[in-house]
């Protein structure tokens, strides 16, 4: 089914009165660090109280650069904000990209393709926050036969059609005068294609972290090229919906706070927060180090200059230029996607220039 189908179901920042950021200790050791996080989370819950609506859901699935928020939640940095969140965790991506499509959730985490989809189908999103660039994450992986891009004419390819990895293996093709056509596309969601082609039933895949470790447990699969080869080509981010940005806007600051306390966080203890992320996505500690290599984290400086004007992937307006550029030409969008409504940085601002 097309996504296009799947996904029918469906200002100025306000400046909170106080940002505090949470700095944790040095001391990897669990019990203590909890214990300080949350004493610290409890006297500036004190200090800021929530807004009084009611709790905001925000869906987020397996990818380095969202587990994240598996630290705000269990570190208290949502009550240090000042905002009641509930999080809402997804096993497969696609189901919660139809939940916050159908209204069933105020925001998702979510890649820019994905987001640029979603509005095409009518659903009012707005990108508030940018979460990281996929810097290896997103992987091209191949068997033993097929040692260059040249080498995938008329082979089958495993990708979960109109989603990053299929716009990563266009972005591969294309560098080397192919197209999809040229290509035999297996549309399969992310998970399905990793295993699937584990098993020797397609000749690539292409698939993000953790499922890339998955595909690479096939006998002599190796990687052709990643999300490395095109940077800023895949970033990822917080949508919420236009009616949260424009009824309660100071949650959505808050929310955003939360997030830069968590990245401090994470910065300052990261044996802890490794530790969370990796027991959210089901994974070991060592395995989880490896997907965090292939994932950048944005600092507020870097989450800043991603939102202003620019003419390479490192700016956010051109990549979603191309990218709707790209839904267009393969079919899964009948018309231009206005991308200008969709990127919302305001809140990054704010918070850096109280933070400045």
């Amino acid at each position: 089914m097309k996504w296009t189908n799947l996904l029918r179901l469906g200002l100025a920042a306000a400046a909170i009165s106080v940002l505090l950021v949470a700095c944790g200790g040095g001391d990897d050791d669990d019990s203590s660090t909890s214990s300080a996080a949350d004493s610290d989370a409890t006297d500036m819950t004190e200090l800021i109280e929530p807004d009084g609506g009611p709790p905001i859901k925000l869906g987020f699935s397996t990818w380095p650069g969202w587990l994240p928020w598996q630290v705000t939640e269990e570190m208290g940095f949502f009550e240090a904000a000042g905002v009641e969140v509930e999080l809402v965790w997804f096993e497969g991506y696609l189901d919660s990209i139809n939940a916050f499509a159908a209204g069933q959730l105020d925001g998702n985490s979510q890649t820019l393709s994905d987001t640029l989809l979603s509005v095409a189908a009518g659903s009012d999103q707005r990108i508030v926050l940018t979460n990281d660039n996929s810097t290896g994450n997103d992987q091209i992986i191949v068997d033993a036969g097929i040692g260059s891009i040249a080498d995938l004419a008329g082979k089958e390819v495993g990708v979960e059609a109109g989603v990053v990895d299929h716009f990563l293996l266009a972005l591969g093709l294309e560098r080397e005068g192919m197209t999809l056509d040229d290509v035999n596309i297996v549309n399969l969601e992310t998970g399905a294609a990793a295993s699937a082609f584990a098993a020797g039933q397609m000749d690539a895949v292409g698939v993000f972290a953790p499922f890339t470790t998955v595909a690479l447990g096939r006998a002599d699969s190796k990687v052709l090229f990643t999300s490395a080869d095109f940077p800023g080509a895949i970033p990822d981010h917080l949508a919420v919906s236009g009616a949260l940005v424009e009824g309660r806007t100071e949650a959505v600051q808050r929310i955003i706070n939360a997030w830069y306390m968590t990245i401090d966080y994470i910065r300052d203890n990261p044996a802890a927060a490794v530790e969370i992320m990796a027991k959210r996505a089901g994974v070991t500690v060592e395995e989880y180090e490896e997907y965090d290599a292939g994932t950048t984290l944005f600092g507020v400086e870097d989450a800043v200059a991603a939102y202003t004007s620019g003419d390479d992937f490192s700016h956010l307006d051109f990549a979603a230029r191309q990218i709707a550029a790209f839904l267009l030409e393969t079919g899964f969008v009948e018309d231009e996607i206005d991308v200008t409504k969709v990127l919302d940085g305001k809140f990054t601002a704010a918070y850096a220039d109280e933070m400045s």
